[in-house]
């Protein structure tokens, strides 16, 4: 096994996921669920967040080709739909007794965008094209599922959280994830844009 590429794949990605900027977004969602149905959330949006990386680093460019779809797109619409979660969590829907609780917020936006984003889609994607042999593709697979293992027991055991800031603690670390959740959009659709202006500007007329 390419033990260098381990190291890079395994250190990126954990940058790129950053399991503990994840929590509090993952409590503000998932706070008011009972425990188990917490960390079944956890399992899931980990599961998820794995299995969109692993298909982009095995069909990404092929698929992103056929449908000619640029990155820059899928920026632009994973900063919209966190966007739109940022809303939620800012207004406060997320606490509305009427909604069912449930895990689905595990798949969107925990799972993707927020976990397997952009950057974690794209950082993946590089490490298998400069791959060539199986040591480095054995490598490229261990790291992703190490980072994977971390990010779920960071979400795992962050029920500890849960106890101690109670139910108003949880109120106000959703507006607080909401503001960050909000960051995270801007800053996608931003690097969005600014990728098509520069992409639109080395185009030939």
């Amino acid at each position: 096994m390419n033990v260098k590429l381990l190291g890079e794949v395994f250190v990126t990605l954990l940058v790129i996921l950053d399991p503990s900027g994840a929590v509090p977004i993952f409590l503000a969602l998932t706070g008011h669920m009972e425990p188990r149905h917490r960390h079944r959330a956890a399992l899931q949006a980990v599961g998820l967040a794995c299995g969109v990386i692993v298909a982009f680093a095995l069909v990404g460019r092929q698929i992103l080709a056929y449908l000619h779809i640029d990155l820059p797109a899928l920026q632009g619409a994973g900063g919209l739909l966190l966007l739109l979660v940022a809303l939620e969590l800012l207004t406060g829907k997320t606490d509305d007794p009427r909604r069912e609780a449930t895990s689905n917020v595990a798949l969107v936006p925990l799972g993707t965008p927020l976990l397997a984003g952009p950057g974690a889609i794209v950082a993946t994607m590089l490490f298998v094209r400069r791959s060539h042999d199986f040591p480095a593709y054995l490598a490229i697979t261990v790291g992703i599922v190490a980072v994977m293992v971390v990010v779920y027991l960071t979400l795992r055991f962050s029920g500890v959280l849960v106890r101690i800031l109670r139910p108003s603690g949880i109120e106000v670390l959703t507006r607080i994830a909401g503001l960050l959740v909000a960051a995270i959009a801007v800053q996608l659709l931003a690097d969005a844009v600014g990728a098509f202006v520069t992409e639109y500007q080395h185009s030939p007329h």
